[in-house]
């Protein structure tokens, strides 16, 4: 674990990103209400400051129309408090379990978006079946292990769930989403693609059984979505 004197070290000498990455955060989570991903006061983003061993997360319990730059809660990869006004979020735990377990993440998204969590509650993974899925996730939204909230034990299930897979999202049973990214706001935009194609399946199949997509086609969908569209 990185000593205090050492944080302070960083704080201070990455002041300028910790505030850039502090207003970045706060920004991001007006996108969780306004795509219907969270209710009052859950859910939450965090973002790794480049170059540090610090992290920076949505406070716990403040509500979303309150938010600003200086309420974000900046923590070690332990999760432990460094600088904010707030206790950080219930989840910093499991969040700060993913960046030290995954240094290519340098974002994280929890919500409890409606769709997608209701597929969390059933233990069901959501099945790629369109190419949206495809597109975005590879393959299958999975399903990790349930876990109680307070330490890392989530963010342990988050990590061995997506190993190997190229999904950025999992659904922890009986809890919610989680989606993880190279930034910050590439998390949030699973977490929006995550909610919309849980709910596009949920109702596909409300007309009957709803058939994956060839591997062969959702790798061919997958490298064209992430190597060649768009600018």
């Amino acid at each position: 674990m990185t000593s205090t004197d050492s944080l302070q070290r960083q704080l201070a000498e990455h002041r300028a990103e910790v505030e850039r990455v502090r207003e970045h955060v706060c920004a991001l989570h007006a996108e969780l209400p306004r795509w219907g991903l969270v209710t009052w006061t859950s859910g939450n983003i965090s973002a790794r400051v480049p170059g540090t061993d610090l992290m920076v997360i949505k406070p716990s319990g403040v509500s979303y129309d309150d938010l600003t730059a200086q309420d974000m809660a900046v923590c070690d990869v332990h999760g432990v408090l460094v600088e904010g006004p707030h206790k950080p979020s219930s989840d910093t735990d499991a969040h700060a379990y993913v960046y030290r377990a995954r240094p290519d993440v340098d974002g994280v998204v929890h919500t409890h978006s409606p769709y997608a969590t209701a597929w969390a509650a059933r233990g069901e993974s959501i099945p790629c079946a369109i190419t949206a899925m495809a597109d975005e996730f590879g393959g299958d939204i999975p399903v990790g292990p349930f876990a109680l909230i307070g330490d890392d034990s989530i963010g342990k299930g988050i990590v061995t769930t997506l190993e190997g897979r190229r999904s950025p999202a999992v659904l922890m049973r009986d809890h919610g989403v989680f989606t993880i990214g190279a930034t910050a706001k590439a998390a949030v935009k699973a977490a929006v693609m995550c909610e919309d194609v849980a709910r596009t399946i949920h109702i596909a199949r409300q007309g009957g059984p709803v058939e994956r997509l060839s591997q062969e086609d959702v790798d061919a969908l997958y490298h064209r979505y992430q190597n060649v569209y768009g600018q």
